[in-house]
């Protein structure tokens, strides 16, 4: 008999999607993906290396649970100059990817019935961890029509007295937006107000482009520190999906948590792709490939925006960040039972592969990802076009 929590469990509808993308292309398909959250991009060479001379130097035993001392040196100071926090070595944990950080954050705090704030729409891996744990996730609504900006009061209303957490993912998956300073402001006064923890993921920060401003919840002041966890990753930075190595940094105390349930669950990353991600770091050509695979993303964004505006009855919002864009297909999904149906009928007719909103708490909006070739950015964009057609 399985566990009840496991029984909650549903398969990562993006995961899921890229699979099915990649078997029918197996089969010769002519499928366009829209479903991949990882760019598309190669990892830098420069990373690659790194990690193989670490491989030929025999750093392949286990290393200390929280990871190598040299890479959390190098994220404090990557944390004080690109995040305006200062974190010591011994406050960060080297994690296997974003995704167990995250897990690892609600295991030290989640006890049976505890309520976790979630704005949405909201990544899909959140809700499930957050019930995995005990938890009971309390949906904060955020709107089109006001930029899917997430607001103080929306916030403030849904507080009660088992409310130990708040997830701020900004710039935020599914939508692409960025949460603006005021408000988040006041969030987090509310929060230290209330006893009440932040779980910042801040895995977008380098994909913002020029027209938003980025800024780390821990830096707007020390006591706002003391209650934040600060995510990320180097997966859409580097381009390093596969490699799983991301990070948290929180207070000390917090930390040796985070570390001994770590130890206890994976035991530790992998020692060589530690040092991969070291390198991503260090070498200058780091910065480099980060500019030009955002100029390559901004361009992108603006040929996705303008196809999807010429969709009718389609509404859409330009995303101030990430390789994600979240338009409104509500007029064509009431036509065909909802946006499930909608995405089987564009695999289908149109061989375009698009993940239904609904799987991000948003019925009848679908998740684009440009993380594709421009050419099929527009060919896939005008298919869908096409296919809705007969739906009028």
């Amino acid at each position: 008999m399985l566990s009840e929590r496991v029984k909650t469990l549903k398969p990562s509808p993006t995961i899921s999607l890229t699979a099915k993308v990649r078997e029918l292309k197996s089969r010769g398909v002519d499928v366009i993906g829209f479903g991949a959250g990882e760019p598309d991009i190669d990892t830098p060479e420069f990373i690659k290396e790194a990690c193989a001379k670490a491989l030929r130097e025999g750093k392949t035993k286990y290393p200390p649970a929280g990871g190598i001392p040299e890479l959390r040196e190098a994220l404090s100071e990557k944390l004080e100059k690109f995040n305006g926090v200062r974190y010591k070595p011994s406050e960060i944990v080297v994690t296997v990817g974003a995704k167990l950080a995250i897990y690892l954050i609600l295991s030290a705090l989640i006890n049976e019935g505890d309520e976790v704030l979630l704005p949405s729409p909201y990544w899909v891996t959140y809700e499930d961890q957050i019930r995995l744990c005990g938890g009971v996730p309390v949906l904060v609504p955020t709107s089109m029509g006001e930029g899917f900006s997430l607001k103080f009061e929306e916030v403030e209303k849904r507080i009660t007295e088992r409310t130990r957490l708040i997830i701020i993912n900004s710039p935020t998956n599914p939508t692409g937006m960025v949460y603006r300073r005021r408000e988040i402001e006041r969030i987090a006064e509310l929060c230290l107000k209330r006893g009440i923890y932040i779980l910042s993921d801040e895995c977008y920060e380098s994909l913002i482009f020029e027209d938003s401003e980025f800024f780390s919840v821990a830096s707007l002041s020390e006591e706002v520190k003391r209650i934040t966890f600060t995510v990320n990753s180097f997966s859409k930075t580097y381009s390093m999906t596969g490699w799983r190595v991301g990070y948290v940094a929180c207070e000390e105390s917090l930390a040796r948590v985070l570390v001994s349930i770590n130890s206890h669950l994976v035991s530790n990353t992998a020692t060589f792709a530690q040092y991969g991600a070291l390198e991503a770091l260090k070498n200058p050509e780091g910065e480099r490939f980060v500019r030009e695979a955002r100029e390559i993303y901004r361009r992108r964004r603006e040929i996705i925006y303008e196809a999807l505006k010429e969709i009718p009855e389609v509404r859409v919002l330009k995303p101030d960040a990430t390789f994600y864009i979240f338009p409104d297909f509500s007029f064509y999904t009431s036509k065909v039972g909802g946006d499930v149906k909608l995405a089987e009928y564009l695999l289908e007719e149109a061989k375009v592969a698009v993940v239904p909103g609904s799987a991000f708490g948003a019925e009848g909006f679908f998740r684009f990802s440009f993380a594709l070739e421009e050419d099929g950015i527009r060919e896939g964009v005008k298919r869908v076009k096409e296919a809705l057609e007969s739906l009028v």
